[in-house]
């Protein structure tokens, strides 16, 4: 069974930092494309950014330069870390493993201006 529990959402004024942790359990890790997706209030869940096996990064444009995606596989964990916060990025972030169905609770990120 897919499990992922998001973390590390909270208030930060705008240009404030986040780092946000995802911990996966129920499938090998190491092996899939982990992502971030993010759903504001009205709106569809749209994709943020996502970390293949290999390395290779994706990010939509609206974070480029201002997000990071990370995984540590000995830890079953996918981070994003969030810089130069804006009003704009306040949302709900979910993770996601590439390939299941499964989704987190997410966890909730509020930028003040």
């Amino acid at each position: 069974q897919v499990q992922l529990v998001e973390s590390g959402g909270g208030l930060v004024q705008a240009g404030g930092s986040l780092r946000l942790s995802c911990i996966a359990s129920g499938f090998i890790f190491s092996v899939h494309t982990m992502g971030w997706y993010r759903q504001a209030p009205g709106k569809q869940r749209e994709f943020v950014a996502r970390l293949t096996p290999g390395g290779t990064t994706n990010y939509a444009e609206f974070v480029k330069g201002r997000f990071t995606i990370s995984r540590d596989n000995a830890k079953n964990t996918v981070y994003l870390q969030m810089n130069s916060l804006k009003p704009e990025d306040t949302a709900v972030y979910y993770c996601h493993a590439e390939h299941f169905y499964d989704w987190g609770q997410g966890t909730q990120v509020t930028v003040s201006s």
